[in-house]
């Protein structure tokens, strides 16, 4: 008798092949961005973009690096087609001779990290995160949490790293001034409360696009509020720009204000029905309440886009165990459609949640109303 316990017929050699060459795809994938991990770390992008064509030599001195590491990785940036590599028309086939170049179009992804093209922040995110997966295996065998600060400092560096160019970029040029009564109370020094505000980068970009305006931050994580002072205050707004070190759900301030903010961070909440509320209670009577959150599909489809994808990994390398760190927990994680939403603003005291006409590829503004 036959031990194959399969259904007749589901046998299906494309799928099969299909499937191996995705996971072998994502094999490389992986690769690549622990060697552009390394580069970017270790400098090498950097050194390559002011110096030109070098050897593996040359980077290793002018980094501090052992050249045979430096070799290694130049050709396998090579190999993957990040680097260009000439080899030396006197010495031809003489690893040692060989002279890498960073292509131009490299620069943005790679250095520029005010570009929207600017992604090793995403690589250092996954590879950041991937230390805890034991952690994550763990806790899902029991239920349990992983939070933020168990992360660790580059899992919240890399993050707050990948939003900077949105904040200090699109947010205060394009898309705050597409909200018509937002941008009015903005310009005429409205008053601003950021929840969630991790490393700042969002208050900050708000104070530089409307120099009248004043944002409080708040956040619970110290490390976050320390490093949002130390950008506030480099980028020139620490003046009008204060970082707090606080639960949200327990601020008040009873002079209100006119935009009350949460930029990706209700999703990672334990309780975000409470937050909410606070928002509420923050915001004066004509003022606004702006939840920004991830851009995925509003009901569940498989499979499902690249957004859909990215935000799903997000969620169970981090956002989901953080979420559950804390008890008791929404347990909502990165992927919080617009009807979740809807639900906890109601339960927080909101009449209804309207979804703005903001373009963006990744994330949806959402004005919680009444």
């Amino acid at each position: 008798m036959s031990s194959d316990t399969r259904a007749p017929g589901t046998d299906d050699p494309a799928a099969t092949e299909a499937l191996a060459g995705r996971l072998f795809d994502t094999v490389l994938a992986a690769l690549d961005a622990q060697a552009v991990y390394l580069g970017d770390r270790l400098g090498y992008y950097r050194d390559l973009a002011g110096h030109g064509a070098s050897t593996s030599a040359e980077v290793a001195e002018r980094t501090g690096t052992a050249e045979r590491y430096v070799r290694e990785w130049l050709e396998q940036q090579a190999v993957t087609g990040i680097l260009t590599a000439e080899d030396d028309p006197t010495a031809p086939g003489d690893a040692l001779a060989r002279r890498f170049t960073l292509p131009r179009g490299h620069e943005a992804p790679l250095l520029d990290v005010l570009s929207s093209d600017h992604l090793v922040p995403l690589v250092r995110f996954v590879v950041a995160a991937g230390r805890q997966v034991d952690a994550l295996a763990e806790a899902h065998r029991t239920g349990g949490g992983v939070s933020w600060a168990q992360q660790g400092s580059e899992v919240r560096e890399a993050q707050a790293a990948a939003n900077r160019p949105l904040f200090l970029g699109r947010l205060g040029s394009t898309h705050l001034p597409s909200i018509p009564d937002v941008d009015a109370a903005l310009r005429r020094g409205g008053r601003v409360a950021d929840v969630g505000c991790g490393h700042g980068w969002s208050s900050v970009g708000i104070a530089l696009a409307y120099p009248a305006a004043t944002v409080d931050g708040y956040d619970v994580d110290a490390p976050s509020v320390e490093a949002a002072r130390r950008n506030a205050a480099e980028a020139g707004v620490a003046d009008r720009v204060h970082h707090h070190l606080a639960d949200a759900a327990t601020v008040d301030d009873a002079a209100g204000y006119d935009l009350v903010t949460a930029f990706e961070c209700i999703h990672d909440l334990s309780d975000p029905v409470s937050v909410l509320a606070a928002m509420r209670r923050l915001v004066r009577p004509g003022g606004t309440v702006l939840v920004v959150d991830e851009r995925v599909a509003e009901r569940f489809t498989a499979p499902g886009d690249e957004v859909e994808r990215l935000m799903y990994g997000y969620s169970l390398a981090c956002c989901l165990a953080d979420g559950l760190s804390s008890r008791p927990s929404a347990a909502t994680g990165t992927v919080m459609r617009p009807d979740t939403l809807r639900r906890y603003a109601r339960e927080a005291g909101f009449a209804d949640v309207e979804v703005l006409d903001v373009a963006d590829d990744f994330l949806r503004f959402y004005r919680l109303v009444g």
